[in-house]
């Protein structure tokens, strides 16, 4: 209540006037050289008199263990009340907090565990008022020494408000330290609790915020928390706050933005990170931090390939978990669906292509039994896809893809997973525009086979891939000098795609039908021959009499 309050403010200062001029000369020196309040005063406070702060400070031993045990108190009202008093009290003692200093910690660690906000906001502003008063090098001693023992989310809390409470020429020698210990695997990555999460953040945050400038000398060591608290929150609203954090950071260290700070620290963090990468598993810390660099530091992944590509091999190896496999084939289509702003952002991706296609892609391809290696695949098929639709691969790099992988994505055409299916598909037809008439004669007269069967899939959506694919294994076939060698081939095709001409569904008939356009240039008379045989036997002649118009026309054009 206002009226109360400032009757117990004017009575208070008439006491501390009082006791003062009682004790007059017990306080000649203090009276006589008076100092002035310290430097990095709390501004919205006002300093209290002289002999209020000599009774506090005189008082303060008898006062202070009483408040402590209250501030733990079973009673709401009490802890609530003590927590309150505390800081007021720390107002008046100023520096001579630090003889009281250990038992105050203690009891502000175990009251900011506490359940009741109130109370976790009157000790944060204690702990401010510690950071204020008392030396860096004292408190900073007893808060670690805290936390090294067992850390917790309170004893951040704790850390948090005291460095926010600290001015920044006195926190600046101690900064490497704090980062330092943070940084470390026993506290940074104790726990995925979201409160204990949440508080190491806000220990990185008080950091930047009052350091500013200064945390340049840290900045390897904030950023490793920061990775961490961004890997283990997950989807989190955390995960983006310490993105943030970490954009304040590359601003208080003048650099435009966080990926420039990736930069600055790609290799450090790499090779810390891939030094433990053969025990990893999909819940290793290490693993998601990893995936969070890749995808988040744009183009200064490219200038760290030495460090990716071998990691990436090594894990996804077949005999690895499955789970984690799965995990960095998602990372790793990711960056490969925008190449040029991420791993060949240097233009050094097709050194490492060899090693791509050979020890990560071609094994994990092969079949092997059950739903989660069913997943790998479709996950690897879609690693292929992202490659060779982009523009990264020169026609000499596809022709090597298609080289080293063919017999395995024909394979993945009979997969159980449809998306595996229509990305196999795509992926043939990428192969089949790009080779040309450069393809073996033997290996292009494999892949018509599987396609067909493809056209009686389950997806409308797969069907219609595998029409517009054999349309372009056609352009190869027209394209290449040989064509009476695929002459059998070819007339097996015609028959085919005629019963498919007769399919229920209009889509797939239109579709057949500009494949089978495409293909009457091949040998005109025998699908003529072969259309005439069928076109009686169609529910409606329709598409047929289009196709033999198309082709009168073709030949009267000649």
């Amino acid at each position: 209540i206002p009226e109360i309050r400032q009757l117990a403010a004017s009575l208070w200062e008439k006491i501390g006037l009082q006791w003062q001029e009682e004790n007059e000369a017990d306080l000649k020196d203090k009276l006589d050289f008076a100092l002035a309040p310290p430097p990095y005063y709390p501004q919205q406070e006002s300093r209290p008199g002289l002999g209020c702060r000599e009774l506090v400070f005189r008082n303060l031993s008898k006062v202070l263990p009483a408040i402590c045990r209250d501030i733990t108190d079973w009673v709401v009202g009490t802890r609530v009340k003590s927590a309150q008093l505390l800081p007021v009290l720390l107002l008046h003692a100023e520096d001579h907090t630090t003889q009281h200093l250990e038992i105050i910690l203690r009891t502000l660690q175990q009251a900011c565990a506490d359940e009741e906000k109130a109370v976790v906001s009157s000790c944060m502003k204690s702990a401010e008022l510690i950071g204020t008063f008392v030396s860096p090098e004292v408190f900073l001693k007893l808060i670690l020494s805290m936390l090294k023992k067992a850390p917790s989310s309170s004893s951040l809390l704790v850390l948090a408000s005291v460095i926010r409470g600290c001015p920044q020429d006195a926190l600046q020698p101690h900064l490497k330290v704090i980062a330092m210990e943070l940084a470390q695997a026993h506290i940074c990555q104790a726990s995925e609790n979201s409160l204990y999460l949440e508080h190491l953040l806000l220990c990185v945050q008080a950091l930047v915020s009052t350091c500013q400038e200064d945390c340049s000398a840290a900045s390897l060591q904030l950023m490793e928390v920061l990775l961490t608290i961004i890997a283990v929150s997950g989807a989190t609203g955390l995960g983006e706050k310490a993105q943030e954090t970490m954009n304040a950071l590359a601003s208080v260290e003048n650099v435009p933005s966080s990926q420039d700070l990736y930069r600055k620290h790609m290799g450090p963090l790499l090779e810390r990170l891939t030094a433990s990468h053969s025990d990893w598993t999909v819940h290793s810390v290490e693993l998601l931090q990893f995936s969070v660099i890749v995808t988040q530091s744009g183009p200064a992944v490219g200038e760290a390939l030495q460090h990716v590509v071998p990691t990436l091999r090594a894990c996804l190896q077949p005999a690895k978990d499955p789970h984690m496999r799965l995990k960095l084939f998602s990372v790793l289509s990711s960056v490969l669906l925008r190449p040029k702003d991420t791993i060949d952002s240097q233009g050094q991706f097709h050194g490492y292509l060899e090693m791509v296609l050979k020890d990560i892609l071609a094994p994990n391809l092969q079949w092997r039994a059950g739903r989660t290696a069913a997943a790998i695949r479709t996950a690897a098929v879609s690693c292929l896809w992202a490659l060779t639709s982009s523009d990264i691969l020169s026609a000499t790099q596809m022709q090597e893809v298609q080289e080293a992988l063919m017999p395995q994505v024909l394979a993945t055409l009979e997969e159980d997973a449809q998306t595996t299916r229509l990305i196999s598909c795509r992926v043939l037809n990428t192969f089949l525009k790009t080779a040309g008439d450069t393809m073996d004669p033997d290996k292009l007269i494999k892949v018509y086979p599987e396609l067909l069967k493809r056209l009686d899939d389950v997806s409308t959506e797969v069907r219609l891939t595998a029409a517009s694919t054999l349309l372009t294994w056609l352009q190869c076939v027209q394209s290449s000098e040989g064509k009476a060698y695929y002459q059998s081939s070819i007339q097996y095709l015609y028959r085919e795609l005629l019963v498919h001409l007769d399919d229920p569904e209009h889509t797939i008939q239109d579709a057949v039908l500009e494949v089978l356009k495409e293909g009457s240039v091949l040998f005109p008379d025998l699908l003529v021959r072969e259309t005439e045989a069928v076109i009686h036997k169609h529910r409606s002649a329709t598409y047929c009499e289009q196709l033999l118009q198309h082709m009168q026309a073709a030949a009267t054009a000649q």
